[in-house]
């Protein structure tokens, strides 16, 4: 048996990480190993319930800053990755965890796999740090599991070898289609559904999130009979203005984060999504919703080029006409509607175990053939 050690700790990482967990576990070859670091740990352990994962380490987080956690993280890695000897360490995404787990197991001459592999904008300030954090993981994996062709491509121009390249797709497809069928999501809004809007990253913060909000106010005001859902960030950067903005429309309804199963929920029912969020720009295709992106650029331009998405910006002028757009032309948003999702199709999990078994287990891999 092969162990490999899945290190996360944010949310969005145990999101994409979970289905890989599950399908690794049922292989007579794999023994995962799930680490949860600490990083997000209330909504993280709110998600590890969600997938029915307990972790079999987790870290108490030292300190509140960045720097804080990372020192205490890394010492604790040191000893997990001391401990005995592993076959593989998996991360997934751009966080602060993924990096940590991914140097670690560098210095311990442990193979590292990076899920989702070769995202890019190419602008080290956007976004930050992740960008960066994604660029040095490239340099020190050995398996790279690019979910698109494009993702793909930016590896092999960094002259990342192609043999170490493989497009799988998107493991937060197999994730949604887990839970969809785990807790029955299915549509339950009549007629055009909701605008469901989130907003929260940091290069957004300031004058940006006040434009976004002034949009989200006007499209409001013009459309009374729309609903406008908006789960609002905890950071008070971000709620101060929310809340200034808008939160005395009758029909914008503010609230706390959802949980994943609630998010999922509101996807469902949306008319169309606004949003600054990677995550909400791979799931929304899914279950055929719109969506306007709320940034200049995206690492995930595929959702524009596919037809399914539109960079609106951060501008107020800007994200009311996509809105009035797609409000007005049916024809257009149907064809939003029917793009598909070019993330991938639910067997992300199952080529990256595919490919494992095959570096890591040759003899299981042979013998599975014949």
């Amino acid at each position: 048996m092969q162990d490999i050690l899945i290190v996360s700790g944010t949310r969005p990482e145990i999101i994409k990480l979970a289905p890989l967990y599950h399908h690794l576990r049922s292989t007579s070859w794999a023994r995962p190993h799930w680490l949860h670091t600490g990083q997000h740990d209330g909504m993280a352990w709110q998600m590890l319930d969600c997938f029915e994962i307990r972790p079999d380490l987790a870290f108490t987080r030292t300190g509140s800053s960045l720097c804080e956690f990372s020192t205490g993280c890394r010492t604790q890695l040191e000893t997990v990755l001391g401990a005995r000897p592993w076959s593989l360490v998996v991360v997934q995404g751009d966080t602060e965890s993924t990096y940590l787990g991914a140097l670690t197991g560098f210095y311990h001459h442990v193979p590292v796999a990076h899920v989702e592999a070769g995202l890019r904008t190419g602008n080290l300030e956007g976004p930050f740090p992740e960008e960066g954090l994604r660029q040095m993981i490239s340099r020190i994996t050995r398996f790279h599991f690019a979910p698109t062709t494009r993702a793909a491509r930016a590896l092999h121009e960094e002259a990342i070898a192609p043999g170490r390249v493989q497009v799988t797709g998107n493991t937060v497809i197999d994730a949604q289609q887990w839970v969809a069928d785990r807790y029955r999501i299915r549509r339950r809004a009549a007629g055009r559904g909701h605008l469901l809007v989130t907003a929260h990253r940091r290069e957004n913060w300031g004058r940006d999130i006040e434009e976004i909000c002034h949009a989200i106010a006007d499209v409001a005001r013009r459309h009374p009979e729309l609903e406008v859902l908006f789960p609002v960030h905890l950071n008070p950067v971000i709620q101060e203005p929310v809340y200034a903005i808008l939160g005395e429309l009758g029909n914008v309804k503010l609230s706390a984060p959802f949980d994943y199963l609630t998010m999922q929920q509101a996807l469902v029912d949306a008319w169309l999504v606004l949003t600054d969020s990677g995550g909400l720009q791979e799931e929304a295709p899914t279950f055929g919703v719109p969506l306007l992106v709320l940034r200049a650029e995206t690492e995930r331009p595929e959702a524009v080029e596919a037809g399914c998405a539109r960079l609106a910006g951060t501008r107020r002028e800007s994200i009311v006409a996509h809105v009035e757009a797609l409000w007005a032309d049916a024809d257009t948003y149907r064809r939003m509607q029917g793009a598909g999702n070019p993330f991938g199709d639910g067997r992300a999990c199952e080529r990256i175990e595919t490919a494992l078994r095959q570096a890591l287990a040759p003899e299981t891999a042979l013998a599975t053939v014949a």
